[in-house]
């Protein structure tokens, strides 16, 4: 018996089937096995089609049960992540009126800055841990403001995992996560944030009926039996935003634990219970899957935008061949360098920058001694010590740390990065092999309420490494400071 999970990105569904007994990964596949389009009417906007999501999980479906040879009837449960932020809109018949406006269109960031300012600072720091910022109830009211005539059919909104389940049960519903996710959520009351719906006159009926992220939150129908190839019956017993989710997948429940992920660009999603939105502006505040009232866990979300594209970029443009050779010349270069520092920071403007857009900078190279060894090393630095700039300003805002957990993929794979991370913030780095797919096919098992079971199998199945911090720190530091001193310097001049 299987659960299955399906992890919805804005480049393909990943979907996954784990063996119910064991926790066991049975085997991953992707759809579509290249990309998905998405539609830019205009610069920095970016669309998709929620139909074409539900058609990519079908196809996923039907090819786990050729591929294993697996019968409808053998899987008992659903877990599902997906991207974040998204915005999906639906008439009375459940039908998508546009397209989804998805996490990295930026058309509704005035809306947000705007409603930041009108309601006050203080009020949304307090109440919804967030700016409205550019997030889906910002994109919401650039639907009424913009598309009008699409505005009053609006039957219900969701976010893009809401629309999966409601296409495989013919339900429309959503969770506190989600709706955190989306800054519709007061911390403070424990409600829905009215006064934000007020403020951007939104009617409170368009929010769907909230159900807990773990438990049969709705069934398989009839006409999802038909399109999906999943039995009528099959509860959906997970859904969440992909950076809880990934967390999750790691065994990140608690606070002082912390997930990082390290590719294109790179995220620190700390759980606290702490209630703080000091560094709103900076950092990211959503109520964490096993969030409740009486144990309001929350995932403080940081990001880094320019992580991993800086480390493709110097593959496709210094003279080498691969990473591993890359990784080969940085390891016969010191700790610091020699001096050479890299500002990993060209991927657009930097949120934990307070939104300056500084690009990458190398400085300090001496052409007689420097070589694209140096380089190397200073950009595996340089993306370190933003990941370890990174967890200062969520330590400032009331976080511990007492374990990061990251998947065995992409910038983790480098010891000098895990090293560097790992010796700079005095506390190990658990390295595990798996995927948000998995861990969504898993938390199925959740709904029982075993954390500890969840945790054990992650454990037995996943673990690869650790890296332990090193003893002598001062290398370390030393470049550390030498680094953040080049930030801060132009920082200063912004």
């Amino acid at each position: 018996m299987y659960y299955i999970g399906f992890d919805l990105g804005s480049s393909s569904i990943k979907a996954a089937l784990v063996e119910i007994s064991t926790g066991k990964s049975i085997g991953v596949v992707q759809e579509p096995e290249t990309e998905m389009s998405m539609l830019a009417l205009k610069n920095g906007w970016a669309e998709q089609k929620p139909e074409e999501w539900w058609q990519y999980i079908c196809k996923a479906i039907e090819r786990l049960k050729k591929t294993y040879n697996i019968s409808r009837t053998q899987i008992k449960g659903i877990g599902i992540s997906y991207q974040m932020h998204g915005l999906v809109i639906v008439d009375k018949t459940g039908k998508p009126l546009r397209k989804s406006i998805i996490w990295c269109d930026s058309r509704a960031v005035e809306i947000g800055r705007k409603g930041f300012k009108e309601i006050g600072e203080e009020k949304c720091t307090s109440h919804l841990l967030n700016s409205p910022a550019n997030f889906t109830a910002s994109k919401l009211k650039w639907v009424k403001e913009n598309e009008p005539e699409i505005y009053k059919n609006i039957y219900k909104f969701m976010l893009p995992g809401d629309f999966i389940a409601y296409k495989f049960s013919d339900i429309i519903n959503t969770t506190i996560s989600g709706l955190s996710e989306g800054i519709f959520w007061d911390f403070k009351n424990d409600s829905v944030a009215d006064f934000l719906l007020e403020h951007y006159g939104i009617d409170k009926s368009l929010v769907p009926d909230i159900v807990p992220t773990f438990g049969n939150q709705c069934v398989v129908s009839e006409q999802g039996e038909k399109e999906s190839g999943l039995a009528a019956g099959t509860p959906i017993f997970y859904r969440a935003g992909d950076q809880p989710n990934n967390a999750l997948a790691l065994n990140v429940f608690n606070p002082g634990e912390i997930a990082a992920t390290g590719g294109t660009s790179g995220v620190v999603y700390a759980i606290t219970e702490n209630l703080s939105g000091k560094e709103s502006t900076r950092v990211n505040n959503f109520a964490h899957v096993n969030y409740t009232k009486s144990s309001p866990l929350i995932g403080k979300l940081l990001n880094v935008n320019g992580a991993g594209i800086q480390y493709r970029w110097l593959l496709n443009n210094l003279a080498v061949s691969s990473y591993e050779e890359m990784n080969n010349l940085a390891s016969e270069i010191p700790v610091g360098s020699d001096g050479v520092c890299m500002l990993p920071f060209g991927n657009g403007a930097e949120r934990m920058l307070n939104n300056l857009e500084i690009g990458t900078r190398l400085v300090n190279v001496n052409l007689n001694n420097h070589h694209k060894g140096h380089i190397c090393r200073a950009s595996l630095e340089g993306i370190a010590f933003s990941f370890v700039y990174g967890m200062e300003i969520l330590k400032s805002d009331g976080i511990d740390v007492n374990v990061i957990r990251a998947g065995n993929d992409n910038l983790f794979r480098s010891e000098i990065f895990a090293n560097t991370v790992a010796t700079l913030i005095q506390h190990e780095i658990e390295i595990y092999n798996t995927t948000g797919a998995i861990g969504a096919a898993r938390a199925s098992a959740l709904h029982k309420g075993n954390f500890k079971n969840f945790g054990k199998v992650i454990m037995d199945n996943d673990h690869v490494m650790t890296f332990m911090p090193f003893k002598d720190k001062e290398p370390y530091l030393k470049a550390y400071q030498n680094w953040k001193k080049e930030l801060e310097l132009i920082l200063s001049t912004k």
